[in-house]
């Protein structure tokens, strides 16, 4: 099943979406069964944006924790980790 995201949204990614104010933030994930909603408004400040114009980004589980905890995690790079050889 192919959105106008251009993603399979039964592949069981999460998908996010922060509104123009930056004030309500909404996750829509497939299940076994059916879509789940999970939604999130903030009373006082804004989640943290990435670039402008709707550009899609995968976050680690990590990345997307900071995200809905209000952490704007601004990296310019990624340091250099052990990754074990396949």
């Amino acid at each position: 099943m192919k959105q106008h995201l251009g993603e399979d949204l039964l592949d069981g990614h999460w998908y996010a979406f922060i509104n123009r104010r930056a004030t309500q933030i909404k996750v829509l994930a497939f299940e076994e069964g059916g879509y789940c909603l999970w939604s999130k408004r903030l009373e006082a400040g804004r989640f943290a944006r990435g670039p402008v114009g709707g550009a899609k980004r995968a976050l680690c589980h990590t990345e997307f924790l900071a995200l809905i905890e209000g952490i704007d995690l601004v990296i310019k790079r990624q340091r250099k980790r052990y990754r074990k050889a396949a």
